[in-house]
């Protein structure tokens, strides 16, 4: 009877551990089962490239096309060439897209991932303020609207099918989207700033770990001289 109760207990946990795997496996593949947008956040005043990205089908079938509709408020929306896609575009009367449809090639398998980018501006007065960018993803069997928008107080995480939205951040430092007048931007100055007092902080280093490293080794050739003496007495 003990050894019955044991081995009904031991099942019972193996089950448990079981679904509880798969429940952490599924929540995260759920979460990843959308068309997203990287970055999230984008600075007002200049102009931000952002990408588009998936990872799936539409329940299986090979993607074909990404339909991105752009929120009026941006003053400009420059698709990003890429080799994947052929790209498309619908302007309204000013002259600024509204739309940018990125054909595939050749359709993209189901549990492939692929983007499709695009640069974008939002001026000042969008700073604090989001933006649903509604996607459409088109497979070779049917498709999915990636157009819901979470009302005042409703969690994104409880939609269907979400929207991808961007964040307006603080403005840029200047009206070339954080660009120099050189044409070199600031994240590129400071880059080589943070290269040159990584080079200095490695001239400087610690000596302390080569004077040990040497130690060793010259503790490990004495053993290795005293091991062979040993043997040869």
């Amino acid at each position: 009877m003990t050894l019955t109760i044991t081995a009904r207990r031991r099942a019972r946990l193996a089950v448990g551990v079981t679904a509880g795997a798969a429940l952490a496996l599924a929540l995260p593949l759920a979460a990843s089962a959308h068309v997203h947008v990287t970055p999230e956040e984008v600075a007002a005043n200049g102009s931000t490239r952002i990408d588009f990205s998936f990872s799936h089908g539409c329940d299986g079938s090979p993607t074909t096309a990404l339909v991105v509709d752009i929120p009026a408020e941006a003053q400009g929306a420059t698709p990003v060439i890429d080799g994947a896609w052929t790209i498309t575009t619908e302007a309204g009367e000013n002259g600024i897209p509204t739309r940018v449809t990125y054909t595939a090639v050749a359709p993209i398998p189901d549990a492939y991932a692929a983007s499709a980018g695009m640069n974008v501006i939002f001026p000042g007065s969008s700073e604090g303020e989001s933006f649903a960018f509604p996607v459409t993803q088109q497979c070779e069997a049917g498709e999915a609207a990636w157009v819901q928008v979470a009302e005042d107080g409703q969690d994104p995480d409880d939609l269907e099918y979400p929207a991808p939205v961007v964040v307006v951040g603080a403005a840029a430092a200047d009206a070339h989207g954080g660009h120099s007048e050189s044409g070199h931007s600031s994240a590129g100055t400071s880059d080589a700033a943070d290269a040159e007092t990584t080079a200095a902080s490695s001239s400087a280093a610690d000596p302390l770990p080569i004077w040990l490293s040497a130690g060793a080794l010259v503790v490990a050739a004495a053993a290795l001289v005293l091991a062979i003496a040993r043997r040869r007495a």
